[in-house]
C-alpha cells in the first residue's frame, strides 16, 4: 500500500517548494556501513541482545510503505523498541532527495527474524528534504545525531557520527537495483553509544555543517500492550 507525505523541500538557492511523495516502496538497507570494522561493531552489538548476523553485508530488507509517518506519537506493541536515525533517500519526480528518519525496531521480533521485525514499527520522517544535488559534493561532511531521553529529565546523545561511515547513496542505489519514482530508502545507521536500548522518545538529526543547517524530526513512543 502507497502513502502519500507531504515535504518541504530546502534548495540551495531559492524559495522553499511543496512536495506531495507518494512512496509506493519502502527499501531499508541494513548493514551499509564502508568500513568493515564499524560494520563488525553493529553485528556485534546487535549479537550481544540475541540477534544473529547478517548472511552478507548490505542486505536491503523490503518493508510496507505505509510504515512511513510524520507523526508525533507512534504506537509501538510493548517496551521492547528503539530508533536508529538514518538518512532518508527518496526517488521523486523532481530528483533524488534527502532528509532524515528513523528505522524504529521491535529488538524482541528482531532476535528471531530482522525482516519481521522491521515490518512491525513505524517509520518516523522529518518534513524537510534537501535536493541530494546540494549535498552531493559534501556529502562526507554531513553528520548524523540522535537522542533519548535521559535520566535528569533532558536528552542523552544516542547516536552521533559522519555518514562517510556509510555507504554513499548513489552506491546503494546502484546495489539495491532498479530503484523507480516513488522509492524511499532508509540508508543504514551508526552504533548506539552506551549499547542499544529502548526509549520513550527519539530525537533525530540529519546536519550540514558546511552550509549550516541541519534536517530534525523528534517523536515519541506509545507502548501498547502486550496482550496474551
Amino acid at each position: 500500500m502507497s502513502k502519500t507525505l507531504a515535504f518541504r523541500v530546502d534548495p540551495l538557492s531559492g524559495p522553499s517548494e511543496t512536495l506531495a511523495f507518494t512512496a509506493a516502496r519502502l527499501v531499508i538497507a541494513g548493514w551499509a556501513g564502508r568500513d568493515a570494522a564499524a560494520v563488525r561493531h553493529h553485528i556485534d552489538e546487535l549479537a550481544a541482545i540475541g540477534i544473529a548476523p547478517p548472511s552478507r553485508t548490505p542486505l536491503f530488507y523490503a518493508a510496507a510503505a505505509s510504515l512511513l509517518t510524520q507523526d508525533a506519537v507512534v504506537d509501538m506493541l510493548g517496551p521492547d523498541s528503539s530508533g536508529e536515525v538514518e538518512p532518508l533517500l527518496l526517488v521523486s519526480a523532481r530528483g533524488i532527495m534527502i532528509g532524515v528518519g528513523s528505522d524504529h525496531t521491535d529488538r524482541q521480533a528482531e532476535a528471531w527474524s530482522v525482516p519481521h521485525s522491521k515490518q512491525l514499527c513505524a517509520k518516523p520522517v522529518a518534513a524537510t528534504l534537501w535536493p541530494f544535488a546540494d549535498v552531493a559534493a559534501h556529502w562526507d561532511r554531513l553528520i548524523l545525531r540522535a537522542w533519548i531521553p535521559g535520566a535528569d529529565g533532558g536528552w542523552t546523545l544516542y547516536q552521533e557520527g559522519g555518514v562517510d561511515a556509510l555507504r554513499r547513496p548513489e552506491d546503494l542505489m546502484a546495489m539495491a537495483g532498479d530503484l523507480s519514482t516513488g522509492t524511499a530508502m532508509l540508508c543504514g545507521t551508526l552504533g548506539a553509544i552506551g549499547g542499544i536500548r529502548p526509549a520513550a522518545a527519539f530525537r533525530i538529526e540529519l546536519h550540514d555543517p558546511v552550509l549550516g543547517r541541519a534536517i530534525t524530526h523528534r517523536y515519541d513512543v506509545q507502548a501498547l500492550p502486550v496482550v496474551v
